[in-house]
This record gives C-alpha cells, sequence and structure tokens, in this order.
C-alpha cells in the first residue's frame, strides 16, 4: 500500500486558504474569531474525570475533542483525514502500519513526539486496562518508535480499517513522561487549553493561539454546561444563556423552529436508541424471551412518537442504512404479538412480568418509549413494569448494572469498529453481556479480509447473530437534532459520526 499523503481537500480544511463556510444568516461568509461559545449539553454526571479510559457520555466527547486531538480525524464528509498524523503508509497485508507524526506542541509547549504517541495508546492495553478502547487496542501486539516523528504498529492480524480506529475519541494523544500520561494535569494539543472542570456541572476552555490548524479554534473561550433536563436545556437556549443545545426534545422542536433568532440543525450517521437486557440473567438468558420482547415492540410507532419522524426504524442490530456491508437482505423484523406470544410459550413463560429501567439521561424520551414498549408489549400478554431513575449516575448506576435498561450508541464508522466496541465477547462495553462464538469467529475472521465480496457476506452474518441471538433490542435510528443560536457560523457540510459536527464545533464553528 502507498503512502497516504495528506490530500488536497485536508489541505484546504487546515490551510490557510479555509474553504468557504456558511454563516448563521445562510449566507456564505468567511469564519470570524472572538467571543464565548456557551454550549448546553445534555450530559455529564459527577463521576466524571480527566482520564478519557472511562469517557462514556456526549458531554465528555465535547470535552476531549475540544481539548485534544488524534492521530487521525473523521472529516465532515464521513471520510478519514490526518489529524496528529500527517501521513501513513501500510505492510500489503495491513498487519504493520507507520504513522509519520505532524509538528505539533501541546498546550504546555513541548512539542509532540513518537513517545507522546506510544504512552498514550499504551494507557489501554493491558491485562488490568479498564478502558472502553481496550478491544480497539488489543490486536496492537508492538509499538515502536522510528525517531521522534514516526510510529510503528504492529498487528497481530491484517487490519484494512485501522487507520479509523485511531479517531476513537478514547485515543487523544497527550504529554507523555517516563512512558506514562498523567491525563489529570488537563493538557493535550487541541484547538482550547482548559482552565477549569468541574464534572457534571462544566467545563471552561480559552484559545491556544499556538494551535497548528490554520483556520481553526475561532472562539477566544468555550464553556460547556450539563445540562441533563430537556426543558432546563431549552429554556436556556432561548433566555440567551447559552449559544447551542445538543439533544433537542422533539416534542417541542417544532416550536423550537419558529423561534426567531434560533435555527434547529440535524445530521443522520450512525446513532442509535437501545434496550438491552443481560443474557447471563434470567429471564434473558433464555434466547426465546429475548425474541419476544423483540417482536413486542412496535417500532413505527416508537420512530414517529419519539423521533417525531426525525430517524428510521432499526433491526436489532448496530449497522446504520448508509453504512459499508449494511446486510440489504436481512428481513425487517416488525410488531407481531403473536410471534411474541409463540416465543414466550416456546420458553414456557407465558405471562411474564419484568421491569425496565429508564431515564432521559439514556437518550431524549428514553422513559416515554420505555411506556410505549410497555404498552405494545401488553397486547402479547408482557407484564412490562417502567420504573423512572435517576438521571443522575444513570451510566454508573444503571447501566450494565440493571438487568434491562435503556441505553443509546453513537455508532462507529465500519462495522468492525462497533461490533469490537460492544458485540465481542468479554469487551468491557458489551452492555448485554453477550457472548456467541460463531459472532466472534467471525470478526476475527472479517477484520483480517482483504476480499470485500466475503467481508460483505460475513458482516451480513454477523447483523443476522445479532438481530436473532443477541441481548439488544434496537428499535430506531436517530438523526442527532440539536439548535443554535443564528449569531453562529458554520460549515455548509457537518459530521455525522457524532453530534453537533462530530463533536467537533469549537474548533469548526464561529460567531458570524
Amino acid at each position: 500500500m502507498s503512502l497516504l499523503e495528506i490530500n488536497r481537500r485536508e489541505a484546504m480544511q487546515y490551510g490557510g486558504a479555509a474553504a468557504l463556510a456558511m454563516s448563521a444568516g445562510g449566507a456564505f461568509a468567511a469564519p470570524k474569531s472572538g467571543g464565548t461559545l456557551r454550549v448546553g449539553k445534555a450530559h455529564g454526571q459527577t463521576t466524571d474525570s480527566y482520564d478519557p479510559a472511562n469517557h462514556e457520555n456526549g458531554f465528555m466527547l465535547a470535552f476531549t475533542h475540544t481539548l485534544h486531538n488524534y492521530l487521525t480525524e473523521v472529516a465532515p464528509d464521513g471520510s478519514l483525514v490526518g489529524e496528529l498524523a500527517e501521513s501513513w503508509e501500510a505492510s500489503p497485508d495491513a498487519k504493520e502500519w507507520t504513522f509519520k507524526i505532524r509538528s505539533a506542541e501541546f498546550h504546555n509547549g513541548d512539542k509532540v513526539t513518537a513517545a507522546d504517541v506510544i504512552a498514550s495508546i499504551n494507557h489501554h492495553r493491558g491485562e488490568d486496562s479498564k478502558s472502553a478502547a481496550k478491544v480497539l487496542v488489543e490486536p496492537i501486539e508492538d509499538l515502536t518508535a522510528k525517531g521522534d516523528d514516526a510510529v510503528v504498529f504492529t498487528l497481530s492480524a491484517g487490519n484494512a480499517d485501522f487507520p479509523f480506529i485511531l479517531s476513537d475519541y478514547h485515543l487523544p494523544i497527550g504529554p507523555a513522561a517516563d512512558g506514562k500520561v498523567d491525563w489529570s494535569n488537563g493538557i493535550g494539543a487541541g484547538a482550547y487549553k482548559l482552565d477549569s472542570f468541574e464534572p457534571g456541572v462544566r467545563a471552561k476552555f480559552t484559545r491556544n493561539d499556538n494551535y497548528w490548524k490554520k483556520g481553526r479554534g475561532h472562539f477566544e473561550a468555550v464553556e460547556l454546561l450539563a445540562i441533563v433536563d430537556p426543558v432546563a436545556r431549552t429554556n436556556a437556549l432561548v433566555t440567551g444563556e447559552v449559544d447551542v443545545i445538543d439533544r433537542v426534545e422533539l416534542k417541542t422542536v417544532n416550536l423550537l423552529k419558529r423561534k426567531r433568532g434560533l435555527k434547529v440543525l440535524t445530521t443522520e450517521g450512525t446513532q442509535h436508541y437501545t434496550f438491552v437486557m443481560d443474557t447471563r440473567a434470567a429471564p434473558f438468558n433464555d434466547v426465546n424471551v429475548r425474541l419476544a420482547l423483540k417482536h413486542a415492540i412496535d417500532r413505527d410507532v416508537m420512530v414517529e412518537k419519539i423521533l417525531q419522524g426525525y430517524g428510521s426504524v432499526g433491526n436489532d442490530h448496530p449497522i446504520g442504512r448508509g453504512q459499508p456491508f449494511f446486510a440489504t437482505d436481512l428481513e425487517q423484523r416488525s410488531f407481531d404479538p403473536d410471534k411474541s406470544k409463540f416465543h414466550l410459550k416456546k420458553a414456557g413463560m407465558e405471562g411474564l412480568k419484568i421491569s425496565l429501567k429508564s431515564a432521559d439521561a439514556a437518550f431524549a424520551g428514553a422513559v416515554d418509549a420505555a411506556v410505549l414498549f410497555s404498552e405494545s408489549a401488553k397486547e402479547a400478554g408482557i407484564d412490562l413494569k417502567v420504573e423512572r431513575v435517576p438521571n443522575d449516575g444513570y451510566w454508573s448506576n444503571v447501566w450494565m448494572a440493571e438487568p434491562f435498561c435503556a441505553c443509546y450508541w453513537g455508532g462507529r464508522p465500519t462495522c468492525d469498529w462497533m461490533f469490537s466496541t460492544a458485540y465481542k465477547s468479554g469487551v468491557n462495553w458489551n452492555d448485554a453481556y453477550w457472548a456467541n462464538d460463531r459472532f466472534d469467529t467471525l470478526l476475527l475472521e472479517a477484520r483480517s479480509e482483504l476480499d470485500e465480496a466475503k467481508r460483505e457476506e460475513m458482516y451480513a452474518e454477523m447483523q443476522g447473530l445479532v438481530r436473532d441471538d443477541g441481548g439488544t433490542i434496537v428499535p430506531m435510528f436517530a438523526q442527532y437534532v440539536f439548535a443554535i443560536s443564528e449569531k453562529v457560523g458554520h460549515e455548509e457540510s457537518m459530521a455525522s459520526n457524532w453530534a453537533m459536527d462530530g463533536e467537533r464545533f469549537a474548533e469548526r464553528w464561529w460567531f458570524a
């Protein structure tokens, strides 16, 4: 594979001749500098920390993308470009990857080197690692420096998607000392320097005037505010307390659209909402119970009433329709009380009674979605009790702790990345605690298979296994819906790998 140099689009993106961008008024205008951007985020909890290995909510995604840089970056058009990696090349079997490190500085003035890259990635490796990214870096057998400005990754098997993995939000590059990174010092190489951080409350940043990306980082300062309650978040935007909010409450989105001085924006990507069952715990350890619940949910009603049409039905696996290797021939599951009753009878569990824990911290409208699920399940003879739990601490006290609860996933750009993160047996974020030997075998084989047709067959079978045997109900894929003041400018094209321009709004947007 030949050297992959930065292409013309990336040069334009980061160079002095930055592409023309759309201002808040809809006309094209050059970005302006200055001002403090205030952002109301629907996440944030008191247990949040500086350590990127533990990041698992939207507030911390925005936090780390504001503070840090990565080796690679998902561009607004969905392609992969270099960030701290200036270029990369692979061996013919895609087992050895060499990344050239560009000239850039951390906020303390130290130059970013190969040693920093190695220490940052090693933070997630090893038997004792509790990092959510452990499974992503597990295939790395060795990292070696090639001088100060290049790193060689040796993998256990070929992986054509490997450069994408290095854009994962858990894998920023921090300054190393004695082979380790002290993440608590809050030093990164991103567009903004950290001034203060109150977990579950706010984070404040000021512009990094030495940022290497020209034409990025326009605000003088950025403030992230954790406003989990959707009404409070909406009011903060309407009254001008914040300039941007994510996760607009869809029940009131049309009222917000009519509000003068505000804009509602949407992007469609891989975000999906789920109800997850612990497959180790009765009754969810019986696949027939899992199938009964999957047939007992009315997906069309969910999309209509919870998403207000801003999304599409899911098919109980995490791969979106627009992604490579989406299984187009896999039959779409639909609401079928009779099939649900059939599987309950097969399990010997007619008249099933279970509890489902939910909170709007899981996703906007999660409690209402649980209630709708309960109502449709009645037609299958299932007594589904909805238990509303507190928003604060949801991700540490409920998710992966309770046997049946609501969840959301931002999705991942590739099948391997998504499956490796949440469906491979034994990984830290396998929230259904699902294990399937055939799935795990296919996952390894598909990763190193360079024949695209064979990979397509493998990923189609894997989607079917998750759909029919897994412990995750995926009723809907949701668009990202967020709102901004009209004084906030942004480019015409926005990334959809995460909300609000891939959570890179701080460096990509400006005040018009």
